[in-house]
């Protein structure tokens, strides 16, 4: 009877993830789907298989977003929000999970309830500060942006994974005459690869897809990222979708190139860094 019962169980759970991935997967097949049809086609039939491939309309795209302008200016604001994300929060929940007590414990809790303001909340103040710093319409200054957003989840994870590496490692380190830098940059951070690489595409995806934080901050089109690149294809009287959909499938293929190289990482940072939280 039990045996009966985690039978059950198991094909319950595994119909449950079926049609989950079908849900997840399905906006994506569309966009493949009519990505690749005639305008007429598509309108007349959103679900038909094309008559022939419309490769053409990847071309389109291309030149129309300016792909590869679009493509760096994201790559600049990742890269500079991912790295200051890393670096911050992997040293700051190093010292506060290493160094327990009533200020590290209120820090700590003070990032993590920083996690539940809403950024609706925050989003005019936060434009008016970008604008004293002179950080609008900038990719770098979007990036730095990001950091501050970003950094609070980040911390959060480093602190419970922190806690999984002996705290031997720090005593031997220091013995052989390691500093405190040295001891986190060259024994430490290392050690953290797990976790690391579960923040870095989590935030990756995240400042990836995010449009509205792009919008309120880069004024030149000339700094847009593919997501903004291709929000000006939608005008008042027309919408180009063929030349829409195969510019969101070039937007997305590199950060599932990063997810598939990152993807064996993912699920032991999270579950040790949320486990040991």
């Amino acid at each position: 009877m039990n045996r009966l019962g985690g039978r059950l169980g198991s094909w319950t759970a595994l119909l449950f993830l079926l049609v989950a991935a079908v849900v997840t997967l399905f906006p994506i097949y569309m966009a493949l789907l009519n990505s690749v049809k005639t305008q007429g086609e598509m309108l007349t039939n959103i679900l038909a298989l094309p008559s022939s491939l419309e490769v053409g309309n990847y071309a389109d795209a291309f030149r129309k977003i300016n792909y590869f302008r679009s493509l760096w200016n994201t790559f600049v604001v990742v890269a500079v929000g991912l790295a200051g994300i890393i670096l911050f929060a992997s040293m700051a929940g190093y010292k506060l999970s290493r160094t327990p007590g009533k200020l590290s414990g209120f820090l700590f809790g003070l990032l993590v309830m920083s996690t539940l303001i809403p950024f609706h909340s925050i989003m005019i103040t936060l434009v008016k500060i970008s604008k004293e710093l002179r950080l609008q319409g900038s990719a770098v200054g979007l990036g730095l942006l990001y950091i501050g957003l970003g950094v609070a989840v980040a911390v959060f994870l480093y602190h419970g994974f922190v806690k999984s590496v002996p705290k031997e490692l720090d005593e031997a380190a220091v013995i052989d005459g390691c500093g405190e830098f040295r001891l986190f940059f060259t024994v430490i951070l290392p050690l953290l690869l797990p976790i690391t690489a579960t923040i870095a595409i989590l935030n990756t995806l995240w400042m990836w897809n995010d449009f509205l934080l792009p919008l309120l901050i880069l004024t030149d089109y000339k700094s847009y990222t593919l997501l903004l690149s291709t929000n000006m294809l939608f005008g008042e009287y027309n919408n180009d979708w063929s030349a829409i959909l195969a510019s969101l499938v070039l937007a997305m293929l590199p950060v599932i190139a990063l997810y598939l190289a990152l993807q064996k990482y993912i699920l032991h940072g999270i579950a040790e860094g949320a486990i040991k939280a």
